[in-house]
């Protein structure tokens, strides 16, 4: 058992029959009152998202995942394809599982796969990533870099907000938690 307290963002755990995986998880306390865990929660087995509310101290069961070391190869219908590093198994990954994620993802890179009792249950990505730009505005005449920034739309459809001096082609660093610009490469 855990508390929700210490739940981060990836972990798999089991409520009411349910494995779920936290999306994303946020303190709040309110003016008045207890804080309050505010989630968005994943059902690993169909894929619908839920955002919830919990108290810290509630318990939750903790799952034991497996993780292994994947490499992205392609991708196949509404699925992406993963191969082992140690055995060549392939694994399919549904668009469902992978989520906001499947926007990361460049061919050749390596993630982490996480398995619960042999079923996949998401992945793991490495925490700055090297994307290049598809379509940005190109650089406005005596812009800035200290400017509010532009949105730059990457080659794997992500959408991010960068300095006005990136042009097309430009190869980024990204923070794949938050999806935050980082550097040029």
């Amino acid at each position: 058992m855990i508390q929700t307290i210490d739940l981060k963002k990836g972990m798999v755990f089991e409520r009411g029959g349910k494995l779920l995986r936290v999306l994303q998880i946020n303190h709040h306390k309110p003016g008045k009152g207890n804080t309050l865990m505010q989630m968005d929660i994943q059902d690993v087995r169909t894929g619908s998202i839920v955002h919830t509310t919990m108290r810290p101290s509630e318990k939750v069961e903790q799952v034991n995942v497996d993780k292994r070391q994947a490499q992205y190869l392609y991708d196949q219908g509404d699925a992406s394809v993963f191969m082992d590093m140690e055995n060549y198994d392939q694994y399919e990954v549904s668009a469902s599982q992978l989520g906001d994620d499947k926007k990361y993802l460049v061919e050749n890179m390596k993630v982490t796969v996480n398995f619960v009792d042999g079923e996949i249950v998401g992945i793991e990505l490495p925490t700055i990533v090297e994307l290049e730009v598809a379509d940005t505005q190109p650089m406005i005449k005596g812009a800035t870099i200290d400017g509010g920034g532009k949105p730059a739309t990457m080659t794997t459809g992500l959408v991010v907000n960068v300095p006005a001096f990136i042009k097309n082609g430009d190869k980024l660093i990204i923070n794949t938690t938050d999806g935050s610009y980082k550097s040029r490469a």
